[in-house]
């Protein structure tokens, strides 16, 4: 057995003794360690975005444990073990590479994302978008949706149709706003973000990584700011717009 396969098999054999000796290992079902799966997701994401190897090797053996968990439970009721998983996906993997495994011919990576999606169709999927978790934030639903649709051929020709799009989309919301009907604005400020999500994948950038990027970099500019005004020995609430935009500018150039 090489390494790959005692590390793993060293995991199994911890989560069963876990499952049958630890008090709150034994309490857990798939309902109770869902939310923590989730939080362990998002922090390998935030791991990826900081480029923390580290860290990044730390996350995906948290969510190596969670996998491993949920598929013991499901074999202390015999409904499935870890091998049944693994060679589930192994299955899948195979019948969804034809290229690779059969004797399909493909030119690009649209040719394989195309064929992946025609095969899942084949596989019992009612439609294109029924892949798409229903709770994915919004942002990265979106994506997905787009994704999908663009894999069945569904999609503009170019990035010059995706702009133009935004740009209608922008001046909708705009009519909205000046008659000042919330429903309808809301709407077509859903259409403006749709439409910016779509010209990001056209020009090949990830919307929620980029915004997330802009997030992380306001916090450390705004974390700056406050840190300045400590120091000046003034509170944020005094201080005029004008004034804070001095040390924000700052915060630009250091940050």
């Amino acid at each position: 057995m090489n390494e790959k396969l005692k590390a793993f098999d060293r995991l199994l054999n911890i989560m069963d003794e876990l499952r049958a000796e630890c008090p709150w290992d034994k309490k857990q079902t798939f309902d109770s360690l869902r939310h923590l799966t989730i939080e362990e997701t998002y922090e390998l994401c935030d791991a990826i975005l900081e480029k923390d190897m580290d860290q990044i090797k730390g996350e995906l053996g948290d969510l190596f444990l969670h996998l491993v968990f949920y598929s013991k439970i499901a074999a202390e009721t015999k409904v499935f073990d870890v091998a049944d998983v693994l060679n589930a996906v192994c299955e899948k993997l195979i019948y969804r590479h034809p290229h690779i495994y059969g004797d399909v011919k493909v030119e690009n990576e649209e040719d394989v994302k195309r064929n992946w999606e025609q095969l899942k169709l084949k596989e019992g999927k009612k439609t294109v978008l029924q892949g798409v978790p229903k709770s994915l934030p919004a942002l990265v639903k979106a994506t997905r949706i787009q994704d999908k649709a663009r894999g069945v051929g569904f999609d503009w020709d170019n990035k010059n149709q995706v702009w133009e799009k935004v740009q209608e989309e922008i001046a909708e919301f705009q009519a909205e706003e000046k008659i000042g009907d919330q429903e309808k604005m809301e709407q077509e400020f859903g259409d403006v973000l749709f439409s910016l999500v779509n010209y990001a994948r056209f020009v090949g950038i990830n919307p929620e990584d980029a915004l997330e990027r802009t997030n992380k970099k306001f916090i450390t500019r705004f974390n700056f700011l406050e840190a300045e005004v400590n120091k000046q020995g003034k509170n944020l609430h005094d201080m005029t717009l004008p004034e804070m935009e001095v040390i924000w500018n700052k915060a630009k150039e250091i940050k």
